[in-house]
């Protein structure tokens, strides 16, 4: 299989609602996305690469998935939408909280981009998703992969 691969980078706080130890506090990380595309089935006629020799050309996926990232959760602070301790009430929005269907963790983030927002920017493209990666740190990662 023959893959491309786009790293994009946002920096966004979070928390993890029900965490053991200090990532239960509200902190943030500089991140790392890596997102993986292959050829949709069917596209360009059974082949696995376009007329150039290419999967998709890396600015796609930088300004679909880079673009959607930096609008929507670059500089904000995701929050579970069921985290009630973390609960700025009507502030919430001068304060760039992003309330998400999920516990914010990176297992969680890197399901939410590969399922839910790649698919949906995507479309059109020619392209499937089939990995995300998401490092918060350099040493700490979580893969989400297309099964």
């Amino acid at each position: 299989m023959i893959t491309a691969t786009r790293k994009v980078r946002i920096c966004a706080g979070h928390r993890v609602c029900g965490h053991e130890s200090k990532c239960a506090n509200l902190h943030g990380h500089d991140y790392a996305f890596e997102v993986t595309a292959v050829v949709a089935s069917g596209t360009y006629g059974g082949r696995k690469l376009d007329e150039l020799g290419r999967v998709v050309d890396f600015s796609v996926l930088k300004d679909r998935v880079g673009g959607w990232l930096d609008r929507e959760w670059d500089h904000r602070f995701l929050l579970w939408e069921d985290d009630r301790q973390a609960d700025l009430g009507d502030e919430e929005a001068a304060f760039g909280v992003v309330r998400v269907p999920f516990n914010p963790t990176a297992e969680n983030i890197a399901t939410h981009v590969g399922e839910v927002i790649c698919p949906d920017v995507l479309a059109g493209t020619g392209v499937d998703v089939v990995r995300v990666v998401v490092h918060e740190t350099p040493n700490c990662f979580a893969t989400w992969e297309h099964r």
